[in-house]
Parts: structure tokens; sequence; C-alpha cells
């Protein structure tokens, strides 16, 4: 929720934008959810992570969870296409097991944690249950989800292969998953749609990300109502 300051800052930095533009962001806004969110874990490929993260911003998803046991997450900006600035981010880094955090974490908020695994069960994401919320783990391009995911997930889909080769690119595997689900969910009637604090919250902060110099604004307008 945001504070009484905060709300000011809001209402100043929304004389910088044009109607057309905050109308834009509120249709945004209407169809950004949390219902669904996407785990990547130790993606060391740039590309890969990136176009998973332009793929859930074009979605309509709001947070990546990105885990980084081996491998660092970095950023390729030509595939990004600037949509990291409409997603929220959040690394889990710190601790011994971050597989571990990350779920607890999920968990914590209420979510059913779903590995995505070629060797997985017949499970697919037409059969998975959207009226709780859902976190799609995505793993390593090489050695795939690690035992620990494997383990301690609430369960796992795949996606049927018909030809001869084994697996999709981890960034097309997400793009298939996740389009069904939110179809699905939309399709279902399921509440999907942020909070009305979520949508403030963000809308500060696209605003931020919007105006030109927000900082140097923001900070000259806090002094003249301190």
């Amino acid at each position: 929720m945001l504070s009484e300051k905060e709300n000011q800052v809001l209402n100043h930095l929304a004389r910088y934008i044009t109607e057309h533009k905050k109308n834009f962001i509120e249709s945004v806004l209407d169809l950004r959810t949390r219902h669904i969110t996407v785990v990547l874990e130790d993606i060391y490929q740039s590309q890969n992570s990136s176009a998973v993260i332009r793929t859930c911003e074009c979605l309509g998803i709001q947070d990546v969870h990105v885990i980084e046991n081996r491998a660092i997450y970095t950023v390729n900006r030509k595939v990004l296409k600037g949509s990291h600035k409409w997603i929220t981010l959040l690394r889990y880094r710190q601790t011994d097991d971050r597989t571990l955090e990350c779920f607890h974490a999920l968990r914590n908020r209420g979510y059913r944690i779903i590995a995505t695994s070629p060797a997985g069960s017949g499970t697919t994401v037409d059969d998975l249950d959207v009226t709780v919320p859902v976190a799609l783990v995505f793993g390593n391009e090489l050695r795939g989800l690690s035992d620990t995911a494997l383990q301690h997930c609430d369960g796992q889909i795949r996606i049927p292969m018909y030809g001869f080769t084994e697996s999709l690119n981890i960034s097309v595997s997400a793009a298939l998953c996740l389009f069904q689900l939110i179809r699905k969910v939309q399709v279902n009637g399921v509440s999907f749609h942020l909070s009305p604090e979520q949508r403030d919250e963000l809308r500060l902060s696209w605003y931020r990300s919007i105006v030109r110099r927000s900082e140097i604004i923001e900070r000259e307008f806090l002094r003249t109502i301190a």
C-alpha cells in the first residue's frame, strides 16, 4: 500500500505523462497477474533468460523468480527489448540452498510449484488446476532441473513431443506453457487480477520508468512538500 507521500509523488509524476499513455498503463494493469509466476533455475545463457522475461511481460505475468545456484543471471538487452523495466525480478543468490529458499518463499505466497521436465509424467498444462496460484519452474539448458527442484516440487508437467528431438529450447517451452496456462485461467473465469494495492505500487514504479529524469523531478518535488 502506498504511503501518503508516495501517493503525492504518483500524482505529481502523472502530470508529465500524456492521457493516452496513462490509459494504456491502466489497460495493461487490467490484465497483469501474479496468479501465475515463473521460476528460472540456473539458466546460464543470457539470451534464454531474457527471452523468457520478455515472454512473461508480453503475456502479462508480473513476477519472475531467478535461482542462482551455479549460474549468475545476466541480461541480453537486445533480446529483452526493455521488457525488464515492467516486470518484478526476484533473485535468489544468498543462502546455501537457493532452490529451497525460492520454493519456501513461493509456498508462503500460496503457490503450487510445478516443474517442467521432458521426462515428467504424462501431465500437461491442460491438466493443471488453475484455481490456485501456479509457479512454473524451468531448468538449466543442459542439465535441466536440479534433483532438489524435482524432489521438492508439487508436481511435474511435460510438453508432448511428436518428433525425434527430445526437448524444446527453454524460451519456446516457457512461451507454449504460459500461453496455454493463461488462456485456461481466463476461460475458466479464475480471479487472476492484481489487488488495488498492487496496482498502485506498479503504477508508481512504471511512472518512474516512463518519466525522464524522474529521480530529479521526484527529489525536487519532495523538497517542496517537506
